[in-house]
C-alpha cells in the first residue's frame, strides 16, 4: 500500500507540529503541509493532491466549513477527516452533510487517530463514538425534508448500531448471540432499506436523513 498522503490543517501549532512529527514516524504517512486557515489549505490541495487532509473545525478567525465547500464546488477528491475539540450538535451534522468523511476528537488515543486515518483514506466513514451518541441523542436536530422510509424492526436497530460502532459483522453476531449469516442477512436489508450498497454510504445515510428515526434511542 502506498503512503497516505496528509495534509494538516489547524491554528495550534503545537498540536499540528506536534501530530505532524508523529505522523512523520511511520511510513505508512507522508505530511505533505501544515496549514493554518483555508486559503493556504485549498492552494496546498490543489499543489500537493493529498488522500487525507486532517481539518480543524475552528481555525480562530474561520471555520473549517469553507474548506469543505470549496472542495465540494472544485470537485476535488481529497477526503477530510475532522479532527476538533468539539462542535455543537448542528455543526457536527452539517460537516457530515458538507462532505466530511469522519469527526475524530482530539482527546481520544493516537492509536483510534490511526485507524481514523486508514478508513477514511479508504474511503470509509469514521464516526467517534461520542459523535455518533451526540447525533442519536440530538433532541433540536433540524427537520430534514425527505421521505421517511418505515421505522427499523428491532433487529435492524441493534445491527445498524453494531455498524455505527465499527463493529464486524463476526462481532456483531457474538454481541447479538446470532449467526454472523444473520447480520449479513440484515445488513442487505439495511442497504435495500437506504438504498446503498456499502457500509460507509449506509451510515453516511443513517447519520444525514434517518436520525430522528431510525436512531431514536430505544425505549
Amino acid at each position: 500500500m502506498h503512503e497516505i498522503r496528509i495534509l494538516m490543517v489547524d491554528d495550534h501549532s503545537l498540536f499540528r507540529e506536534s501530530l505532524s512529527r508523529l505522523l512523520q514516524t511511520s511510513a505508512e504517512f507522508q505530511v505533505v503541509g501544515e496549514c493554518t486557515n483555508v486559503a493556504d489549505a485549498l492552494a496546498t490541495v490543489v499543489r500537493t493532491q493529498p488522500d487525507v487532509v486532517l481539518l480543524d473545525y475552528d481555525l480562530g478567525a474561520e471555520q473549517g466549513t469553507g474548506l469543505l465547500t470549496a472542495l465540494k464546488q472544485r470537485h476535488m477528491d481529497a477526503k477530510v477527516l475532522m479532527v476538533t475539540a468539539g462542535m455543537s450538535d448542528v455543526a457536527t451534522r452539517f460537516m457530515m452533510e458538507a462532505g466530511a468523511s469522519g469527526i475524530f476528537l482530539k482527546h481520544s488515543s493516537l492509536d483510534q487517530l490511526l485507524s481514523a486515518i486508514h478508513h477514511v483514506a479508504n474511503g470509509e466513514i469514521w464516526l467517534d463514538a461520542g459523535v455518533v451518541r451526540s447525533l442519536v441523542g440530538a433532541p433540536n436536530a433540524p427537520a430534514e425534508n425527505f421521505e421517511r422510509a418505515r421505522p427499523l424492526t428491532a433487529r435492524q436497530n441493534e445491527v445498524m448500531r453494531g455498524v455505527l460502532d465499527g463493529l464486524t459483522n463476526k462481532e456483531i453476531a457474538l454481541n447479538l448471540k446470532v449467526s454472523e449469516s444473520s447480520v449479513k442477512a440484515v445488513i442487505q436489508e439495511l442497504f435495500q432499506k437506504a438504498g446503498v450498497r456499502t457500509r460507509s454510504q449506509l451510515v453516511r445515510i443513517a447519520i444525514e436523513k434517518h436520525s430522528s428515526d431510525w436512531l431514536k434511542p430505544q425505549t
